[in-house]
Formats: structure tokens, C-alpha cells, sequence
């Protein structure tokens, strides 16, 4: 099996995570800082091609009742400029409350708030990977979908919720 890229945008870091060969367990990988939208598709593209990437999960952030925030519109562009590029798959996995229950567990872990700042982004990008990970392996299970569902068209709440 080949691994997939879990991607976590943000206007300031981008929190990057990666699967295991198996497609089971997510891995936090590194944090992109953002210094312009093409250098963090360039080094995510690049990323893709050292690790052997088949396919990429971007988490959308909406809102608590699955409405569209401000944020979502910059994600989008992000995932359709990776769709663009990637030469592979790219979904969109909704991504609620993954930073703030990755920033619940490091203050319960005592993490200082400046070491929280560096850990938040990829493991956020960790949590947002392994839901996506584990939703596959029980629709697997199921024989239900397939391992990716690419799209032409900008993703939407809809292709976030399962």
C-alpha cells in the first residue's frame, strides 16, 4: 500500500502529518511555515514526491454546526490548486475541533504554551489524518468506497461529512 499526506492549512503554519505504508496509523511529519501560497504548494508537492505520497487529506475547517467559516474559502483554493498540481488524489476531510482537542491534550500534558505554538499545526494535522484513516478502514471493512474520491469541483460541507 502507499502512504497519504495529511494536511492541516493555515494562515501562518501549515501542520503536515503522514500514514504509515499500511494506510493505518497517522504520523505528525513537520510544520511549513507560510511564507507565500506557492512555497507551501512547492513544498508540499515536494514532500509528496520524497515520501512516496498516493493521495493528500486537507482538513476544511467548519464551523460547529457545519456552516462555512472565512477560513474555508482559503483552504479551497489551496485544495484546488493541489488538485491542479499533485498528480494525485486530494480530498477534503472535515476538521473540527482537531486543534483544539490537540491543544486540550497538551495542556493536560503540561506543555508549555510556547512548545504548544510548534506542536499544535502537525498534530492537528495527525488527529485530522487518523479520522480520516480509521473512517476509511471501517468503510474498507464494509466494501463500501474506495480509497480516494477525487473531485474536479471546489469540495463543499457535504464531501466532509460521512
Amino acid at each position: 500500500m502507499s502512504r497519504t499526506l495529511g494536511v492541516d492549512y493555515g494562515e501562518r503554519r501549515v501542520g503536515l502529518a503522514i500514514s504509515d505504508e499500511l494506510g493505518m496509523m497517522a504520523l505528525p511529519l513537520d510544520i511549513l511555515p507560510v511564507q507565500s501560497f506557492k512555497q507551501v504548494i512547492r513544498d508540499v508537492l515536494r514532500l509528496c514526491q520524497e515520501k512516496q505520497v498516493a493521495g493528500i487529506v486537507v482538513g476544511l475547517p467548519l464551523n460547529m454546526d457545519g456552516s462555512r467559516g472565512s477560513a474555508v474559502e482559503a483552504v479551497e483554493r489551496f485544495v484546488l490548486e493541489l488538485r491542479r498540481q499533485a498528480g494525485r488524489p486530494v480530498e477534503v476531510w472535515d476538521e473540527r475541533m482537531s486543534s483544539r482537542q490537540v491543544e486540550r491534550m497538551l495542556i493536560d500534558f503540561d506543555v508549555s504554551r510556547s512548545r504548544r505554538k510548534g506542536l499544535v499545526d502537525k498534530l492537528a494535522a495527525q488527529v485530522i489524518l487518523q479520522s480520516y484513516l480509521d473512517a476509511l478502514a471501517s468503510h474498507r471493512d464494509a466494501e463500501t468506497v474506495g480509497v480516494f474520491r477525487p473531485q474536479a469541483d471546489p469540495p463543499s460541507a457535504e464531501d466532509c461529512r460521512l
